[in-house]
């Protein structure tokens, strides 16, 4: 079909290339969408061995193919498909722009591979060339991406995440219903929320924008998307939702291990929770007298005289009262004091969850976030926490229905710590890991 002999236009013999290319990465997109889950596992190797094919047939074209620079391009496109970095399609690509500097959907793709080499600045320099040379929704959201991993201090990474959220807006006006693009955005929210002091509009548009992403049929089958909003559910403590997330996000990509450790890491969590407030952290009935023995007025250091000036400087009165006594969601006016009697398991400390005996013995699991490394509570803290926002979990694991309850505490220095308000030095605004594969 190469040869001069051939009856094939060359126009038609190019369209015939670049569909050719087209219909690959429609098979890599649509796979889970024309195959039941259980062939994720296949996927690669499936995915691989189309991409074979179309680079013999696209081979086959290109002595009718004169415009070198396009089939350079496209041969680099087939060869950067794969997750991992193909130095063989960074060759075709920048091949190719050495032929002609302005195809744009090869800077982008050369660009891509830049990024899977870890060659952040390289990739950089890609998507700005081609969005110079024509604004477009893929060089956009690539660069809000590679945004986000740049910055030689802390304030110009801090600057550098704002603008990620900037530039992936722009590549979702471009296409409103373009999934990728909302995947991006609700990324670029997602960061700014863990970096810039979690405001919470910020988390709220991240959800926002992976729904709108799940619109575009391919992104519903995106491992990276159900990951994402699962850490945002975590964050939030919606256990049903975030291990809903890591399980279909495990099941897209069964080679994938941190939803696997993710998954299991939090069901470890939530079971010793439901244990350890159900048997009273394990200890025994004098162990126990012992600790309610120990409860004094003064406990409840500065809250002691029933004022509490909150975080915004008002003067609020407070009523101290048991845990059983306290009602789901925020508590006005109320202060609940217990004594650290166990550790929740976790592989991180972002919450830092334990277990909290009252004076009348009754046990509630307490999560801490943005505590300092190192500041965490220690068995025998005697902690009082003013207004507490209190949440009745309940959830399913191994087809057990499971439950418990528990009260959040998003900023450490409302707490009084044996006797004494917690400082600033304690305070560190935590974050959770989203690295995604495809980032």
């Amino acid at each position: 079909m190469g040869d001069s002999g051939s009856n094939e236009n060359k126009d038609d013999v190019l369209h015939k290339a670049k569909d050719l290319v087209v219909k690959l990465y429609e098979y890599r997109d649509e796979y889970l969408l024309n195959n039941d889950i259980e062939k994720a596992i296949d996927k690669p190797n499936d995915v691989k061995e189309k991409a074979k094919e179309a680079l013999c047939e696209l081979d086959s074209l290109q002595l009718s193919i004169s415009e070198k620079a396009i089939f350079f391009g496209l041969r680099g496109k087939i060869l950067n498909i794969s997750q991992d970095y193909d130095s063989r399609a960074a060759e075709c690509l920048s091949k190719a722009l050495k032929l002609n500097p302005n195809l744009i959907d090869a800077w982008n793709e050369l660009g891509e591979s830049y990024w899977k080499n870890k060659d952040i600045d390289a990739a950089y320099n890609c998507f700005t060339q081609a969005n110079s040379k024509e604004k477009n929704k893929v060089s956009l959201r690539n660069l809000s991406m590679v945004q986000r991993q740049i910055g030689k201090d802390f304030e110009s990474k801090i600057k550098n995440i704002k603008e990620s959220v900037t530039t992936a807006k722009q590549a979702v006006s471009l296409d409103v219903t373009d999934g990728k693009s909302w995947f991006i955005l609700g990324n670029a929210y997602l960061s700014c929320f863990f970096s810039t002091g979690q405001n919470p509009s910020d988390i709220k548009q991240a959800m926002v924008a992976y729904s709108r992403a799940e619109k575009d049929k391919c992104s519903q089958v995106n491992p990276d998307l159900h990951y994402n909003k699962a850490v945002a559910f975590k964050y939030e403590e919606d256990f049903p939702n975030a291990m809903k997330g890591y399980e279909m996000a495990r099941k897209l990509d069964p080679e994938w291990d941190q939803p696997k450790e993710e998954l299991a890491d939090l069901k470890k969590r939530l079971k010793a929770s439901v244990e350890l407030t159900r048997n009273k952290a394990g200890l025994k009935p004098k162990r126990v007298q012992t600790l309610l023995n120990a409860f004094k007025d003064t406990d409840y250091g500065p809250y002691q005289t029933g004022v509490y000036t909150s975080p915004l400087n008002n003067k609020i009165e407070l009523t101290r009262t048991k845990f059983e006594e306290l009602n789901a969601g925020r508590n006005p006016n109320k202060v609940a004091c217990g004594k650290v009697v166990a550790m929740v398991p976790v592989t991180d400390s972002f919450p830092f969850p334990c277990i909290l005996m009252d004076a009348s013995s009754d046990c509630i699991v307490v999560s801490v976030f943005n505590l300092a490394n190192g500041k965490g509570l220690l068995l025998g803290d005697t902690v009082a926490i003013p207004e507490p926002f209190v949440q009745n979990n309940a959830f399913s694991i191994e087809n057990e229905e499971l439950s418990f309850k528990s009260i959040r505490v998003d900023n450490p220095i409302v707490l009084v710590v044996n006797r004494r308000k917690v400082g600033p030095e304690r305070l560190q605004y935590g974050q959770l890991s989203f690295i995604n594969k495809s980032e």
